[in-house]
């Protein structure tokens, strides 16, 4: 099997919020300015901190995460995805932090092992001097492979602090790769648990560029760019041939509907789907197609924009009683209930689904794991499941009789550990899903031809 050269490095934190995709979106910005290209990767399920890697890389990021993907698919879609110059990946939370507390399974630090990559710690020095040295040592010895080849300080108070904190890192003879100031105007804009999507406000796009530019000022790049050289070789991936587009999936994508894996859209169109991008805000009606796939998001933002547009939803509500497969996630499934109801207002939503969406001040936040038990527009017979699901609402008032496709055992679902609503030919579910995990995409396609052909 042929051996590949794929420069790459793993961008770690001590913990969340150290400043991980500023700097990450820094060190993409700076290896560009010197003519190459970089293919971003993000650790872990987020669907938010790409878009914010993507919008400086100017190239789709790609979701790396063991626990929705399996190792081997995860290895398979880096090397895959690797077609530019460097690959970057962003980690996620703290470097040792895995599926659960006391495991290592799905961190940041298992991606950078299965991928053999060296491994850049950013470390935050505000309200500490010396003692950033015995975090920086607990890392670097916490496992006997901990990959860690280099730091970066971040929220450096000034040229003191900057020189105590340098002075305290030598005994450890890892270079430090970047020293970033603390600056107000360079902190990125938060919500929930995460940053807001660069989709809702064109204003972040100029925001990232500046604070990208300006970190990017501040890091050894060519001491980076040297770095993501020296690394072991890949085995080659011989992907299965892509077939010729045979049947049409609209998609649902604007400011309110933008959380898709890439590779879940790469692997409809490697299984034959032509996708047809449209907007539940502006346009009027579902572009001419075979089967709807509506993702994540956060439509109560919008909700009145989409409330008003009455055409679309009675669009999408009619192809889906003449029983055009139809796939959502999260944001997709409120949109296909009656209404969302946020701070004491209520917006109309599709219908399609006898209940209400209310948003709650309780987040859910799980890796989901169950079983598909039910045969769907997904799966045609019973297998197991892994996925994630992230939200701040709840579906009310089902009726008695609903129909689901999972069970799980770990996660909350829609209703008592059951998830993956059927009605008509639609799938909905709080749960996202990654494709190649199982022949979802595969079986997706085969239903959505099916009904082009009646």
């Amino acid at each position: 099997m042929m051996q590949l050269k794929i420069p790459r490095l793993v961008l770690a934190g001590t913990t969340s919020s150290v400043g991980k995709t500023s700097i990450t979106s820094a060190i993409i910005h700076g290896i560009k300015k010197r003519g190459y290209s970089v293919q971003p990767f993000k650790a872990g399920p987020d669907y938010i901190d790409p878009s914010y890697l993507s919008a400086i890389a100017k190239n789709d990021t790609i979701n790396l995460d063991v626990w929705l993907m399996g190792k081997q698919e995860l290895i398979k879609s880096f090397v895959r995805n690797s077609k530019s110059s460097i690959s970057i990946i962003e980690g996620v939370m703290g470097y040792y932090d895995g599926f659960s507390g006391d495991s290592n399974y799905s961190s940041t630090h298992h991606i950078a092992t299965l991928l053999k990559s060296p491994t850049v710690l950013v470390l935050d020095a505000s309200k500490t001097a010396r003692s950033i040295a015995a975090t920086a040592l607990g890392f670097t010895k916490f496992h006997k492979n901990s990959l860690i080849v280099g730091f970066i300080l971040n929220k450096i108070g000034s040229k003191k602090h900057e020189e105590l904190c340098m002075k305290s890192l030598e005994s450890l003879k890892i270079p430090i790769l970047g020293s970033v100031p603390k600056n107000s105007e360079l902190i990125l804009d938060s919500r929930h648990l995460g940053l807001i999507p660069v989709s809702e406000q064109k204003s972040l796009n100029k925001k990232i560029e500046k604070v990208a530019k300006e970190i990017s000022e501040s890091l050894s790049i060519e001491k980076i760019i040297k770095i993501t050289k020296n690394v072991p070789d890949l085995h080659e991936i011989h992907d299965t041939p892509k077939l010729k587009p045979k049947t049409t999936i609209a998609v649902a994508l604007d400011s309110s509907f933008n959380f898709y894996y890439q590779d879940n859209l790469n692997a409809l169109r490697r299984e034959g789907a032509k996708i047809k991008f449209f907007s539940p805000i502006s346009d009027h009606k579902v572009p001419d197609c075979d089967g709807m796939y509506i993702g994540g998001g956060f439509p109560e933002v919008l909700g009145n924009s989409l409330g008003k547009n009455e055409k679309m939803r009675k669009s999408i509500k009619n192809l889906a009683e003449k029983n055009i497969p139809i796939y959502a996630e999260c944001g997709g499934l409120m949109y296909l209930t009656k209404s969302i109801k946020d701070n004491n207002k209520k917006f109309p939503m599709v219908g399609l689904i006898d209940a209400e969406t209310e948003m709650t001040k309780k987040m859910t936040l799980n890796y989901t794991q169950g079983s598909v038990h039910n045969v769907c527009i997904i799966s045609l017979r019973s297998n197991k499941l892994r996925g994630h699901e992230f939200h701040f609402s709840e579906i009310n008032s089902l009726p008695k009789d609903s129909k689901f496709a999972y069970t799980l055992d770990i996660g909350k679902g829609i209703e008592n550990c059951k998830d993956g609503l059927m009605l008509f030919n639609t799938l909905a579910s709080y749960g996202h899903l990654y494709f190649d995990s199982s022949n979802y995409a595969r079986q997706f396609v085969t239903n959505c031809l099916k009904f082009s052909r009646r």
